[in-house]
């Protein structure tokens, strides 16, 4: 795994080299938007498609659900009860619960698992980022962003958020063929996994480019340490016990429990900026949390491989 981890890690770092470089004059903050509105409009719905088309949806699919919201829910109890018996001030604190409680599952969690599992690993990876972490996120990370921020921006709801969501668009049309029994035709297949292949390298340079190294200050290093720690330790201790609680076993635990050791996800930043939350504490978060993952991912792999 450690050289699945520094091959990524590679990647991520030309990333956050251009950060510094800037070839051709491009703004990395640029560069990484238009990545990821190419990924999340065009290859990651086909990898989606392709992926769930194929693959067995059923009970799992809710367990992997229930996975997700009850670690989701654990980041957000945790970081709470944490962060005020600490008096942390409130738009530090609102970034600090989106840091614990929402993970990387996809830019990267999904290519930690596809390098280390093999293909078949992906479904689980969209399973819990479409039916969990981004329904959780619209809603609940909407909810608790406008509590502890300062900006009195209108509320969206969750509706609108859904209904202009390509990846989940195409969950739900896999889903739909997948139950009515109709099968890829050959055709189909190449263009999808043409438009598909690029998802992995390109989520992962778009993961470098938003790590902002100017986000460190001194006096934000206790508290995102409190955050590495809730996030890379007590986040996958509750995946070892909540993924054996939900009867997962073997690789499937294994990918579960590592996808609970992720770091913060990017998208939060988002958040911060919108409702006015400290952004500069959230990329620092993001940061430490990144860098600690690499570090923290083999020893959680080897504690559910004992585990599952």
């Amino acid at each position: 795994m450690v050289g699945v981890l520094m091959q990524m890690g590679a990647l991520i770092l030309c990333g956050a080299a251009w950060r510094i470089i800037r070839p051709g004059g491009v703004d990395a903050d640029l560069a990484r938007r238009v990545l990821t509105t190419l990924v999340f409009n065009f290859s990651l719905p086909a990898l989606v498609l392709t992926v769930l088309w194929q693959a067995d949806l059923g009970r799992q699919t809710l367990a992997i659900a229930l996975f997700g919201l009850g670690t989701v829910l654990a980041g957000v109890v945790a970081a709470w009860l944490l962060f005020t018996l600490l008096r942390v001030q409130p738009r530090r604190r609102g970034a600090a619960i989106l840091a614990v409680a929402f993970a990387n599952v996809t830019y990267m969690g999904l290519p930690v698992l596809e390098h280390i599992f093999g293909p078949w690993a992906r479904a689980v990876a969209i399973q819990l980022d479409l039916f969990a972490n981004t329904p959780l996120l619209l809603g609940l990370g909407a909810l608790i962003a406008r509590h502890y921020g300062t900006a009195e921006t209108p509320s969206e709801g969750l509706l609108r958020p859904l209904l202009v969501n390509p990846p989940l668009w195409a969950a739900l049309l896999a889903m739909g063929l997948d139950a009515g029994g109709v099968a890829e035709p050959a055709w189909l297949a190449r263009p999808l996994q043409l438009l598909a292949s690029p998802v992995v390298p390109l989520m992962l340079l778009a993961l470098g480019l938003g790590l902002h190294w100017d986000s460190w200050r001194w006096r934000n290093l206790p508290t995102a340490g409190l955050v590495m720690a809730l996030k890379l330790m007590a986040m996958p201790l509750c995946g070892l016990w909540l993924g054996r609680w939900l009867d997962f076993q073997g690789e499937t635990y294994q990918a579960l429990v590592l996808e609970s050791a992720m770091p913060s996800m990017l998208l939060g930043v988002v958040y911060c900026d919108r409702y006015r939350l400290d952004t500069a504490f959230y990329a620092l978060a993001v940061l430490l949390t990144t860098l600690g993952a690499m570090l923290s991912l083999p020893y959680w792999h080897g504690q559910a491989a004992l585990a599952g």
